[in-house]
């Protein structure tokens, strides 16, 4: 069996699980046909933030609401996916090998990081999931280096899928027209990520916040980014990334979404 691959998908607002007219959403629909069928799934979700990278326990995870002012059928949503403790232990033993401390968690719950791509990819909510965090308060490097210690699990099964957002400033979000172009700024941000991805330079990506253009409007707080650099990790080192997606939410929200062999 080949390698799984490392996923980065962008999730977006929780409303995309109810929005199958958005290309991101029929997009995650199809994200099941273009991979092998995971054994478990370690989900490294932006709407996580610790201290050092922690990883959930739980053996039936609760559906986390984490969001408010959007209808009751999104409040309704469940995703009653089976824990995975023993994929949280392996993988926070891999991260200790790697001299990174690690903290667990018995109780925390799949968020809409996780929940929102998931119920779309694999709606039968059947493969075993575990959570991992990402710090805010660090940078890109110690993300990569997470998901380099992680990367021993795709050859196992494991779908390591990182979800955050390519680009992500909610003050700019609010109130945009739907079906309005993406202004230059997001673009701009958008378009050189997206190449250096595709070129494999990662050492311009390890610089990004001062490299790419618009960096901060984009992301005035990294963590929908980090997810990005731990899937980056987890992929074989030197081989450029696959584009799978690209599309915008709302004029503002960048939805790409990558593959990392």
């Amino acid at each position: 069996m080949a390698p799984m691959p490392a996923l980065f998908i962008s999730h977006g607002s929780p409303m995309l699980a109810l929005e199958p007219e958005a290309p991101a959403h029929r997009f995650l629909k199809g994200l099941a046909g273009l991979v092998q069928r995971p054994r478990a799934i370690l989900a490294v979700s932006a709407h996580w933030e610790t201290p050092v990278p922690a990883l959930s326990l739980a053996e039936r995870p609760q559906t986390i609401h984490d969001f408010r002012g959007f209808p009751p059928a999104l409040f309704a949503m469940q995703y009653p996916a089976p824990g995975a403790p023993a994929l949280a232990q392996q993988a926070g033993a891999l991260l200790a090998q790697a001299g990174l401390e690690v903290a667990y968690s018995t109780t925390r719950g799949l968020d809409h990081g996780a929940w929102t791509p998931l119920t779309l990819a694999w709606p039968a909510a059947d493969i075993p999931i575990t959570q991992l965090s990402v710090q805010p308060y660090r940078d890109a490097a110690h993300h990569v280096s997470v998901g380099a210690a992680l990367r021993p699990l795709r050859d196992q099964g494991v779908l390591v899928l990182g979800s955050g957002s390519f680009s992500h400033n909610l003050m700019e979000f609010r109130g945009q027209d739907p079906t309005a172009p993406s202004p230059t700024w997001v673009t701009a941000f958008a378009d050189w990520m997206r190449q250096a991805l595709l070129e494999g330079r990662q050492t311009d990506l390890l610089a990004w916040d001062r490299l790419a253009p618009e960096a901060r409007r984009n992301h005035p707080t990294p963590e929908h980014l980090w997810p990005l650099y731990t899937a980056l990790g987890a992929g074989t080192p030197e081989r450029p990334a696959r584009l799978l997606h690209s599309s915008t939410d709302r004029a503002i929200l960048a939805m790409d979404a990558f593959a990392f062999d």
